[in-house]
């Protein structure tokens, strides 16, 4: 039995390792796990009591689409219903989209060094040509990514802030790109972490120029519905259309559709999330500082920490109950910003182990 020849070379995505699996193998009871851009604050009481409610439905298929959710959505962001897709996580958009737009070998998909991982998945799972961008000091440089633009260029990701870096691009630098990118190539912006960045939401305005414009977001970090697994996409109600002809029926489940209608209300568990975050930030930094660690300023809810033998710190973190995230930048691992208690938790370890 052969698989398909572009899948061969593929490894499994792998999140961060959970806390049960820590537990059970090394017998732990005190577990912090900053490695999977969660939110530590939890969920608020809105969000619990949607939940709750939501159950007594739990016997009937969802709404295959989404109507109230889309409604919140686009009540939120001053468009069209017609111009929201709704996927299991935002990473299932990111596949989907990839799979409207490219087809054969020779397509290629463009994206930046140190960019987030399944970008070059999903390129490789369609048996596509990756196209990549060096980063400049880490940072997605759009004049490379502009010059590797070809004849055979069918999609564009860009993450703004990105993963797992943390860097940020200007909007003056990503309308300047749009700008200069033909009409015909489709650009994905992916915001997961956008809700973290207290600025003008500039990118939705930008729709009504750019039709070939696709924006991602998702409930999975500033809202706190990671285990709900469901995310979103803005963009002409054409793009909308080829989304839907490839998508799963029912790949929103009823509950995640409630709780994200009533994270969508909850201005103040926002607030206070993008608070904890600033703070737990602030202390992480001030760590790092002491523990003269050098570290990528971060805008996002995770920090790119440098190490001189990260996967040795990695498995002595594990040992000390503390979870990270090894990435694909050698000497590197990402840490997200946890609770006050957590974040102490790490470094009281790295005082230990440094």
């Amino acid at each position: 039995m052969n698989a398909c020849e572009s899948i061969l070379g593929l490894s499994p995505y792998q999140g961060g390792k959970p806390i049960e699996e820590l537990a059970r193998e090394l017998g732990l009871t005190k577990i912090s796990k900053l490695a999977s851009n969660e939110n530590p604050l939890g969920i608020s009481k809105s969000v619990k009591k949607a939940i709750n409610d939501s159950l007594v439905n739990i016997n009937r298929y969802p709404d295959g689409n989404c109507f109230e959710l889309k409604k919140a959505i686009s009540e939120k962001h001053n468009v069209s219903s017609g111009m929201i897709s709704l996927g299991n996580g935002s990473n299932e958009l990111l596949e989907l989209i990839a799979r409207v737009f490219v087809s054969k070998k020779t397509d290629e998909v463009i994206f930046s060094q140190y960019a987030f991982v399944v970008y070059p998945l999903v390129t490789q799972a369609l048996g596509a040509t990756a196209v990549v961008s060096p980063a400049n000091n880490f940072e997605h440089d759009l004049g490379s990514m502009q010059s590797l633009i070809s004849k055979q260029t069918k999609l564009i990701y860009i993450a703004n802030p990105n993963n797992p870096t943390g860097t940020l691009l200007s909007d003056d630098e990503v309308y300047s790109f749009l700008k200069q990118t033909p009409t015909n190539i489709p650009v994905v912006l992916d915001q997961a972490y956008f809700e973290y960045l207290k600025i003008d939401d500039s990118a939705i305005k930008w729709l009504n120029e750019f039709e070939n414009l696709i924006i991602t977001r998702t409930f999975s970090k500033a809202y706190g519905l990671a285990g709900l697994r469901v995310g979103y996409s803005i963009s002409s109600p054409l793009i909308v259309d080829y989304i839907n002809r490839v998508r799963e029926p029912f790949n929103v489940n009823h509950t995640a559709q409630v709780a994200a209608i009533a994270a969508l209300k909850d201005d103040k568990y926002l607030s206070d999330s993008v608070t904890m975050n600033s703070n737990g930030y602030n202390q992480l930094i001030k760590g790092f500082k002491d523990l003269n660690l050098k570290f990528i300023p971060s805008y996002a809810n995770f920090i790119a920490v440098e190490f001189k033998d990260a996967m040795k710190i990695y498995n002595d973190l594990l040992k000390e109950g503390v979870i990270v995230r090894p990435v694909e930048m050698n000497g590197y691992l990402r840490i997200s910003i946890g609770t006050s208690s957590e974040n102490e938790h790490l470094l009281e370890a790295l005082k230990t182990l440094l």
